[in-house]
């Protein structure tokens, strides 16, 4: 292991402040943090970034404060809710500003676990943007864990604090939060190990 601590960025919302998906990555990260990562969770009007211009590199205080969080993180967990059968506009566009991290040594969300959550009413929704944060996440370089929450808010309610009825539900966001941690502590001394034995020295934030 290495001294840094794990670190996990949690990014999820609406523009309402405290909606289901915003809950529901908070679960997920607590059970990331009970797991002994440090959080850094991005959600709600946070997000609304504006919309990102690769011709240009100029940057919000938001923009920046999200590009350096990911580039710092060890993992991520990313929450959705399901808009007109895929992910919104607000997260996928938080999601293109991880393209300002193409020229890192470790680019764009390399090495790093990605836990997927959405949260939509009806199961239908929630699958395909589920599959979709899932795509992005490939595309961007990413580690899906291998369970990934969706969350149906037609049957599925969160209190202000996040409480819910639904045990499954819960389950399966805690799953999330706790496999994040696991991969992401497994790939730091995976990685540790072999910068000690002089190699891949910068292949992983964890050695950054």
């Amino acid at each position: 292991m290495t001294d840094r601590k794990i670190s996990i960025v949690a990014i999820g919302g609406s523009t309402r402040p405290n909606s289901s998906s915003e809950l529901a990555v908070r679960v997920a990260a607590q059970a990331a943090e009970e797991a002994g990562a440090t959080l850094t969770c991005i959600t709600g009007r946070d997000l609304m970034l504006p919309i990102y211009d690769t011709e240009t590199d100029e940057r919000t205080e938001q923009a920046l404060a999200l590009v350096d969080a990911v580039r710092g993180a060890h993992g991520l967990l990313i929450a959705s809710p399901g808009y007109h059968g895929g992910i919104s506009g607000m997260i996928k566009n938080a999601l293109d500003y991880i393209e300002d991290l193409s020229a890192e040594e470790s680019p764009y969300l390399h090495g790093r676990a990605v836990g997927c959550i959405a949260v939509a009413y009806g199961w239908q929704a929630t699958v395909s943007t589920l599959q979709q944060i899932r795509q992005v996440t490939h595309a961007l370089r990413g580690w899906p864990t291998p369970l990934g929450a969706t969350i149906n808010a037609a049957t599925t309610r969160f209190g202000p604090d996040g409480a819910t009825t639904d045990e499954a539900a819960v389950t399966q966001l805690r799953t999330i939060g706790q496999q994040v941690v696991e991969f992401a502590t497994m790939r730091s001394a995976q990685h540790s190990s072999l910068t000690g034995a002089g190699q891949l020295a910068s292949t992983d934030p964890t050695t950054q």
